[in-house]
């Protein structure tokens, strides 16, 4: 019987020849994240040691990497706090993946992981936060597990009872119209099949168009699977996978990527043509309630956000600047940019592409996650409507229950930036 990309991996990582979905499995682990999150993670892990004469050590400080990037700088005494626990706690355990809030290696955890070449494909990755998804791009099984489980790891090395997924083959065909980018397909995937239509499954993608598609939105569509429900989204590793693993991560060496057999079993195909597919906006207060653009056009938006672990890499700001360039946003709108992380802030700012923002009004900020959950920087008003390129737009998401929070792509939102409301990029202010 044939095996799924994560069939594989998960077999490769238990040291078996094969395994199918529905075992239960303890993989060891390649790669540990955390982010601030790590003061909960490691309250736990020390527990573990309590009254066992022990010293509470981590089984392999190199396969762990935390991540400053929900809360920089520090919002209140509580996270500087928790951080300052964070990095003692790192320089007691000699963990060296740590990235603290710094303008030269600081950013967003599901962009420092790629860019630094710390994910490899057929790798095991987990990460205390859902959109760990994201790390699927470059061929691994990447997942989001809890603080408990995490420390867990930490001790142990391996994630305990993991059920082997079920997978959702996604096959993507034709050719992508211009203004029409990875974020459009994602969103339109999870309009298709809903907010739980892939609970508990890895979505598996393939096709000509996907190939076609560069890492940065690779990682786009696999970050947004999870709000369809799915454990973990996954592209097999291939030629643009080995580039960009040498050429912008920097990796070394011989790159081996792992392809699903020709008769593994699926648990669903799905088809979808990118040439005829439109501009897509997910509207509130669900990820799935998404339409064409065309019939949300007019929506008057009082805030838009360009960034986040879903597109705030430099393509991302090139397209928005692109768009901006010469012109100026609209006056009753406040546009945030967040760079994914430093180097994507250095190098926009090398291309001139920040420049471009700011002289059409927009304020780019330091990279970080604070508005996307509502935690820190650019909290909505009462009544506000936001229009952002982030991943979840429930209710109460960017800090406010009583504002509005639309999802679309970069070029959505750059367009939509300059008429005050949302806007077809396809036809300009």
């Amino acid at each position: 019987m044939g095996m799924t990309l994560v069939e594989k991996i998960l077999a490769r990582a238990t040291g078996q020849p094969a395994v199918k979905a529905g075992d239960v499995v303890e993989p060891h682990v390649d790669l540990a994240m955390s982010h601030e999150n790590a003061a909960l993670v490691l309250n736990q892990f020390q527990e573990i040691y309590q009254g066992t004469g022990l010293e509470a050590r981590v089984w392999d400080p190199d396969r762990i990497a935390i991540i400053f990037d929900h809360r920089v700088p520090a919002e209140s005494s509580k996270t500087a706090t928790n951080q300052k626990k964070v990095r003692d706690f790192v320089s007691k355990q000699g963990i060296g993946k740590f990235h603290d809030i710094r303008g030269d290696e600081g950013g967003i955890c599901h962009q420092i992981l790629p860019e630094n070449g710390y994910v490899r494909p057929g790798a095991v990755v987990v990460g205390t936060d859902s959109h760990t998804t994201s790390h699927g791009a470059l061929g691994a099984f990447a997942f989001g597990i809890g603080a408990t489980e995490m420390a867990s790891v930490w001790a142990l090395g391996r994630v305990l009872n993991v059920e082997v997924p079920g997978t959702i083959k996604v096959e993507v065909h034709g050719d992508f119209h211009p203004y029409v980018l990875p974020k459009d397909l994602i969103l339109y995937l999870i309009g298709k099949i809903s907010a739980q239509g892939a609970n508990f499954k890895v979505i598996e993608f393939h096709g000509p168009a996907i190939k076609k598609i560069s890492t940065s939105g690779r990682l786009t569509i696999c970050n947004m699977s999870v709000e369809a429900g799915a454990t973990a989204g996954i592209v097999p590793g291939d030629a643009e996978t080995v580039r960009y693993l040498n050429d912008d991560a920097g990796v070394k060496g011989r790159i081996e990527i792992l392809q699903p057999d020709a008769e593994a079993i699926y648990d669903r195909v799905i088809q979808i043509d990118a040439s005829a597919m439109d501009p897509q906006v997910a509207c509130p207060h669900t990820v799935d309630n998404v339409k064409p653009v065309q019939e949300v056009v007019g929506k008057q938006v009082n805030q838009i956000v360009i960034g986040s672990c879903t597109n705030g890499r430099l393509d991302d700001i090139r397209i928005a600047a692109q768009i901006l360039e010469g012109k100026k946003v609209a006056r009753n709108v406040r546009m945030l940019v967040f760079p994914a992380s430093a180097r994507i802030y250095r190098q926009a700012l090398q291309d001139g592409y920040l420049l471009s923002l700011m002289n059409a009004g927009a304020v780019v900020m330091n990279s970080g996650c604070g508005p996307c959950l509502g935690v820190h920087q650019g909290a909505l008003a009462d009544g506000d409507v936001a229009l952002a390129t982030t991943n979840r737009n429930f209710k109460g998401r960017m800090g406010n229950p009583a504002a509005e929070v639309f999802l679309c792509s970069p070029a959505v939102a750059a367009a939509s930036a300059l008429t005050g409301k949302i806007t077809d990029p396809r036809k300009g202010a």
